[in-house]
């Protein structure tokens, strides 16, 4: 049973202002795997105020010593990553296989690409007689959810510790148990005490507060659109930067040529990996109308490969997060059956042989329009809607007709066909035959998905501000 009843600030563990601890819940047993302290606006003042003074000396820092900093992390991440994998295998119920090989190598990556950027990122150029030169933005207030947790956490913190911010971070208080360990990972690389500060809550204790917090500079929020524009509204008094990363509904073009069978079945898995609770998971899969039957049969091929089950064992799926996500995505998959999907397999409940746990069946649907409910809400669960194209240009128009624009994908033989329709789909992201997530490739969404970079030293932009030296050289 794991206890987090104290939060990091200033380089310390520290009590919270008022002890309230919930239980978090491991989703494949739906038992309490540990507890975790809830913090209200009071502990966000404590951790503001050792960031603010933390500040005054970590943003005059040289890039050598972000870089020294950097890569002691790094040191230390590395020593953990059994530790870190076990925790998001039980917090969120990704198999273990994932955790190991992918959830926490990705927030490795963001740390190791960072410290390798640094060094050659230009924080100052000379234009005529003046110079322009990018500074640290402040104090900055991250807010991270469960999906993806060091993935998350790490593509913020590393940027901001390079470009030399101070933090306050709020983790998921569903999915806490990653984070903390985070946290003592940074204490035993030294970095200075107040830089990096962590208090555990929910959205209207201590998001709310980060987000609205006057000494806070910028805020960066990864969740769903819903949450997004709360956080947004909530800056919005004190005027501080936002950065966001929002839903997701993502289309994937798969092109009527020979690799059509192979295109679809890698599509299917794609969706399926962490169980579906991806942002950029390609969910909307458009196909030629005529060949519709022909990717349900594809699609079935894929099947039996998608094994659901104790995440601690070799399975591909584990269970969903929560009951709450459990139930929403039972009832979008049961309203979809009663608007005409076709079921091609899966469907509502869960399998046979998983009476306890919140395992959902991989389910697939046919013969769904794009007006569909379960064509245009983001499910955050391992479903996938197939919708027909009549040519190219309507498969483009489909997918560019959804409020959302993280990410897109296309597969084709022609590869001057792929990068044709990938540059006409409206998102920040567009993987083209299968191409994996890049980690020097920045990475947000158009439209309600969001605004602002991160990954790589697009990320650096988002923690700087822009002063002009007049004269300079005059």
């Amino acid at each position: 049973m794991r206890e987090i009843s104290k939060f990091y600030i200033d380089g310390q563990w520290v009590e919270p202002a008022e002890l309230n601890l919930v239980d978090v819940i491991n989703p494949a047993t739906e038992k309490a795997a540990g507890h975790v302290a809830l913090g209200t606006a009071a502990d966000v003042d404590a951790a503001v105020d050792a960031a603010r003074k933390a500040f005054t000396t970590w943003s005059q820092t040289s890039v050598d010593e972000r870089v020294d900093v950097l890569n002691a992390v790094v040191a230390e991440y590395q020593k953990r990553m059994p530790d870190l994998a076990a925790a998001v295998t039980e917090e969120m119920g990704a198999p273990s296989g994932l955790s190991n090989n992918v959830q926490v190598p990705i927030g490795l990556a963001h740390l190791m690409t960072a410290a390798a950027q640094l060094p050659t990122f230009a924080f100052s150029e000379d234009r005529g007689t003046s110079r322009i030169v990018k500074e640290p933005i402040g104090v900055c207030g991250f807010i991270t959810p469960w999906n993806w947790p060091l993935n998350q956490v790490m593509v913020k913190v590393a940027p901001a510790l390079a470009t030399g911010c101070t933090m306050v971070l709020k983790p998921s208080e569903i999915a806490p148990f990653s984070a903390a360990i985070v946290a003592e990972i940074f204490d035993a690389a030294g970095v200075p005490a107040g830089v990096f500060n962590l208090v555990n809550g929910d959205g209207p204790g201590v998001g709310a507060a980060i987000s609205s917090h006057p000494g806070i500079d910028m805020v960066s929020f990864t969740g769903s659109t819903r949450a997004g524009i709360e956080v947004a509204k909530n800056a919005a008094p004190t005027v501080k930067r936002v950065s966001q990363e929002l839903g997701g509904k993502s289309p994937n073009v798969i092109l009527d040529d020979e690799d059509f069978a192979a295109n679809v079945a890698g599509g299917v898995a794609a969706v399926m990996m962490n169980s579906g609770q991806s942002c950029n998971a390609p969910t909307r899969m458009l196909v030629p109308t005529a060949r519709l039957a022909e990717a349900a049969e594809a699609a079935k091929s894929v099947q039996d490969t998608l094994t659901v089950g104790d995440p601690s064992g070799d399975v591909r799926l584990g269970p969903v997060v929560s009951e709450a996500q459990f139930d929403k995505i039972q009832g979008l998959i049961e309203r979809a059956v009663g608007d005409g999907a076709n079921v091609v397999f899966g469907g509502a409940g869960r399998p046979d042989d998983l009476p306890t746990g919140y395992y959902v069946k991989p389910t697939v649907f046919s013969d769904v329009t794009n007006d569909m409910e379960i064509a245009r809400t983001e499910v955050f669960g391992p479903v996938l809607v197939m919708i027909g194209y009549d040519d190219v240009d309507n498969a483009v128009e489909i997918a560019n007709d959804t409020e959302y624009g993280l990410a897109g994908y296309v597969s084709g033989k022609d590869v001057d066909e792929v990068r044709k329709v990938g540059s006409r789909i409206r998102a920040g992201s567009i993987s083209l035959n299968g191409a994996q997530l890049d980690p020097v490739a920045p990475f947000g969404g158009y439209k309600q998905s969001g605004n602002g970079r991160e990954w790589g030293d697009y990320a650096f932009d988002e923690f700087l501000e822009v002063k002009s030296l007049l004269g300079y050289d005059a």
